[in-house]
């Protein structure tokens, strides 16, 4: 039964530190450091994390071995798309031919492509250029989003910020996967980024390629469940995405460890309520995954006593650590918490706004969460891979803070 929320904030007021007598940090510090690089390094060696293609498939058999090895019954629940394949997709401006990659929630063109005047993003220019900063809430993000709803371009160019390396491309998530909005969009690395200034000043043409098709495909969500002791007790869920652009290593990465970790923890010291474990597909397709399984399970948003969210980024080497909650008492409790392992979040969601990741699907249906998260240098970019992009240390202190944390939580 899930409880008032007058009954939940005094819940949560009045849980206990987590005791000395509990099982969670039996095995030595090095060996959760251990493992988490373990399960980072072989997430980050099974190649590029995109929904619904091989390597997404084998992932999801491999976390749902790694779960039944801790005797664990996993599922496999498939989710249905149509996917997108790039056949062809090149920019050609001046003497240069550059790769790049689609948005995965645009029109397309024929192999021909659109051959046209360039120009600033917005301009009456037939093909719009613009480079996005990181940060997908920033000013540039919002006016990249307005004009594909309202542009009369024919193509757009979006060039990766100069703050990543010169050779990769950091994609953006498809927001509108299942409602495609906009023109061809190509997305290129900047290594050509003055080459192409120049372009634009001159006036000169360009010629964008997005050949792509769409084909029925299968993606899972991996799920588990350990059984509390009182089935009366509204369930517990965390939740992890497992899905991504590229490799993910410090993106995705570290919450694949943190869920292993605290179903380990849990194992050794059982709850009263329910936990329901789920590691979704479908992120970078705007939450395909999620949306699947609140679908199935349309009362647990609003119903679970609270949802665990393990998101983006926070195992990344230089990470500033956010942290995002649905109340001022899931804070306080939060932060007695982290005191004991003298962590401080580098930035904290105000609780009025909608958090960012999946743990917005849940504030939208008015439940109860907490949410981990961070920032990345390397963000959505292929140089996201084990070793150098992770910090295992720092994940092995979040790590132990969020079990001391769910612990607690699952014995509320």
């Amino acid at each position: 039964m899930r409880p008032s929320r007058r009954q939940f904030l005094h819940l949560l007021s009045t849980l206990p530190l987590a005791s000395a007598s509990l099982k969670s940090f039996a095995a030595a510090e090095a060996n959760r450091e251990s493992r988490i690089a373990d399960i980072i390094r072989e997430y980050s060696a099974q190649g590029y994390h995109r929904t619904g293609t091989a390597v997404d498939t084998v992932s999801g058999a491999w976390l749902s071995d790694r779960i039944q090895d801790m005797g664990v019954m996993p599922f496999m629940d498939p989710i249905e798309l149509d996917r997108v394949n790039v056949l062809y997709a090149s920019f050609d401006f001046g003497n240069l031919t550059i790769e790049g990659v689609p948005l995965y929630d645009c029109a397309y063109t024929d192999v021909a492509g659109i051959t046209g005047r360039l120009g600033d993003l917005g301009s009456d220019a037939d093909i719009g250029v613009i480079m996005l900063p990181p940060s997908t809430s920033s000013p540039a993000h919002t006016r990249l989003d307005e004009v594909r709803r309202t542009t009369r371009h024919k193509g757009i160019i979006i060039v990766s910020d100069s703050s990543y390396p010169l050779d990769g491309i950091a994609t953006l998530n498809a927001e509108d996967f299942r409602s495609p909005v906009g023109p061809p969009t190509l997305q290129i690395a900047n290594e050509h980024w003055q080459s192409l200034q120049d372009a634009i000043a001159q006036g000169q043409e360009g010629t964008l390629v997005a050949f792509c098709e769409h084909s029925p495909s299968k993606a899972y969500n991996v799920s588990a469940r350990i059984d509390g002791s009182d089935p009366d007790l509204a369930p517990m869920v965390i939740m992890t995405p497992r899905s991504g652009w590229w490799r993910c290593a410090s993106e995705r990465g570290g919450g694949i460890a943190l869920f292993l970790e605290l179903m380990r923890d849990l194992i050794a010291n059982p709850p009263q309520r329910d936990v329901i474990f789920t590691a979704n597909s479908g992120h970078e397709l705007s939450h395909l995954g999620l949306d699947q399984m609140l679908h199935e399970n349309p009362t647990l948003a609003r119903d679970a006593f609270i949802w665990i969210h393990l998101g983006a980024n926070f195992a990344a080497t230089g990470s500033q650590v956010r942290l995002q909650y649905s109340s001022q008492g899931i804070k306080n409790l939060t932060r007695r918490f982290l005191e004991q392992g003298r962590l401080v979040p580098g930035v904290e969601t105000p609780i009025e706004n909608r958090p960012l990741g999946e743990a917005r699907n849940i504030y939208d249906a008015r439940g109860n969460f907490l949410s981990l998260l961070g920032n990345n240098p390397l963000f959505h970019h292929p140089d996201d891979r084990w070793p150098d992009a992770v910090d295992i240390a720092t994940t092995a202190r979040w790590t132990d803070a969020f079990s001391n944390i769910i612990l607690s939580l699952s014995r509320a």
